[in-house]
C-alpha cells in the first residue's frame, strides 16, 4: 500500500462524528448546486454573504490558539481561580459574571473563542472538573446574548426590522435577559456544579503560572486587546468582524514567526468550521426554495399575543437546532407579520436562547466544540443534548412572558 493511501486512511480514521456531519453538509450543498436545485447565482450570492464570516472564523481561531500557546489564558485563569479563594460557590458566580459580561458587551462568538480556553485552562490550573466550567461558557454565550444589538449576530440582523437604537433595545430586553440568566444559573448549578457533579467540596487556588516567553505573551495579549477594542468600536464605526479579527491574528502570527516558528502548523487552520458554515449556507437557501419559508409561516402564525409569541420563540429555537440560529432567524423573520413587534422579539429570544441542544445550533456552540476538541475535552453528547433541551424549553418559557409583561 502506498504511503499516500495510508495517510488518507489515517486521516479518515481520525475524523469524529461531528467532522463527518460537517463534511456531509458541504457535500450536500455542492450536490444541490451541481444538480441545479440551487441556482449558481444564488449559491454565489449566499457564499459571498458569508465570506466575511469565514474570514472571521479563520482569523479568530488562529489568534486564540496562539494566545493560548503564549500562556495568556493560563495567566487569566490563575487570577480567576485565586479570586475564588477555593470556594466553588464564589467561583461559580465569578465565572457566570465573566461569561455574561463578555457575551453582552463583546458578543457570543467572542465568548466562545476567548473565554472557552480561559475556562479550560482554569480547570487544568486549579485541578478541578472541566465540564462545569466548559458548560458555563457555552450556555451563557447563548443565553446572555439578549441585552444589546452587538451581543448576537441575530440581534444585528433584526436591527432594521425592530427599529430600536441600542438604549431602546436594552430597555426592551433587560427584563427578559435577567429572567433567562436566572434560569441558566439555576440549571447550571443543578446539572453541572453541585457537589456530586464537580466531585469536591473546595479547590486549591493555583500558584502563579510561569511565563515561557514574555515577548510572545505581551504580543498576543496586545493582539487580543486590539481584537476586543475593534469589536467594541465596531458597534459605532461599522468595523467588520473579519477585519476586527484579521489584524490581531496577523500580529500574533508575526510574533510567533520571529520567536517560535514551530508553533505555526497546519493544525491551526479551523477547516472543520469553514467546511460546515460553507455547506450550511448552500443547504439552507435550497431548503428555502423548496418549502422552508411556507413551513415557518405555518409554525409561527400571525397572532401577536402570548400564543403567537410562544409559537415564534419555540419555532425559532427548534429550527436553530436543526439548521443554525442565523438562517433560522432569517427564515422566521420572513414569516412574522411586519406589525407584530412582540412576536418578532420572541423569535429573537428563541434563536438566541434555544440553540443549546445540538452542536451546530449557533456559531458560538460550534466554536466552543472546536475548542473542546483541541483541548481533548470529552463532552458527553447525551447529557449535552438532554440538559440543553431543558434549558431551551425552560429559558424560552420563562423569558417570553417577561418580555410581554415588561413591554
Amino acid at each position: 500500500m502506498s504511503p499516500r493511501i495510508e495517510t488518507v486512511r489515517h486521516a479518515a480514521r481520525s475524523l469524529g462524528v461531528l467532522d463527518w456531519i460537517r463534511i456531509t453538509v458541504l457535500v450536500l450543498g455542492v450536490m444541490f448546486v451541481a444538480t441545479g436545485a440551487l441556482p449558481t447565482d444564488t449559491a454565489r450570492s449566499s457564499v459571498g454573504r458569508i465570506a466575511p464570516l469565514l474570514l472571521f472564523l479563520f482569523s479568530v481561531i488562529i489568534l486564540a490558539e496562539l494566545t493560548k500557546e503564549a500562556g495568556v489564558f493560563d495567566a487569566i485563569a490563575q487570577r480567576l481561580a485565586r479570586a475564588g479563594r477555593g470556594n466553588y460557590g464564589a467561583l461559580f458566580l465569578l465565572c457566570v459574571a465573566f461569561a455574561s459580561a463578555t457575551t453582552i458587551f463583546l458578543n457570543l462568538d467572542t465568548t466562545a473563542v476567548l473565554l472557552t480556553p480561559v475556562m479550560l485552562a482554569l480547570a487544568a490550573r486549579a485541578r478541578i472538573a472541566t465540564l462545569p466550567l466548559a458548560m458555563t461558557t457555552v450556555w451563557l454565550a447563548n443565553t446572555a446574548s439578549l441585552l444589546l444589538p452587538v451581543s448576537n449576530l441575530t440581534n444585528l440582523l433584526a436591527a432594521d426590522r425592530i427599529a430600536l437604537e441600542t438604549r431602546a433595545f436594552a430597555a426592551r430586553m433587560w427584563a427578559p435577559q435577567l429572567a433567562v440568566l436566572a434560569v441558566t444559573m439555576a440549571l447550571l448549578w443543578a446539572f453541572y456544579w453541585r457537589r456530586r457533579m464537580r466531585g469536591a467540596d473546595s479547590y486549591d487556588p493555583p500558584e502563579p503560572a510561569p511565563i515561557r516567553d514574555r515577548v510572545l505573551f505581551s504580543a498576543t495579549g496586545f493582539a487580543s486587546l486590539i481584537f476586543i477594542g475593534a469589536i467594541l468600536a465596531g458597534v459605532h464605526t461599522g468595523i467588520q468582524l473579519g477585519i476586527a479579527a484579521t489584524v490581531p491574528a496577523v500580529i500574533a502570527v508575526a510574533a510567533f514567526a520571529v520567536r517560535d516558528r514551530g508553533a505555526l502548523r497546519l493544525a491551526l487552520i479551523p477547516w472543520q468550521l469553514m467546511v460546515f458554515v460553507t455547506g450550511l449556507f448552500l443547504v439552507v437557501p435550497t431548503l428555502e426554495r423548496f418549502g422552508l419559508d411556507d413551513a415557518m409561516r405555518a409554525l409561527v402564525g400571525e397572532d401577536d399575543g402570548l400564543g403567537g409569541a410562544f409559537r415564534a420563540a419555540f419555532s425559532g429555537a427548534g429550527l436553530s437546532n436543526v439548521l443554525n440560529n442565523l438562517p433560522a432567524y432569517v427564515a422566521g423573520e420572513s414569516a412574522v407579520p411586519v406589525s407584530n413587534k412582540d412576536q418578532l422579539l420572541s423569535l429573537l429570544i428563541g434563536t438566541n436562547v434555544g440553540p443549546v441542544i445540538t452542536p451546530w445550533g449557533s456559531l458560538a456552540t460550534l466554536l466552543w466544540f472546536e475548542w473542546c476538541r483541541r483541548w481533548d475535552v470529552r463532552v458527553p453528547m447525551r447529557k449535552f443534548v438532554l440538559t440543553g433541551t431543558v434549558l431551551a424549553v425552560a429559558g424560552c418559557a420563562a423569558t417570553v412572558p417577561v418580555l410581554l409583561v415588561a413591554g
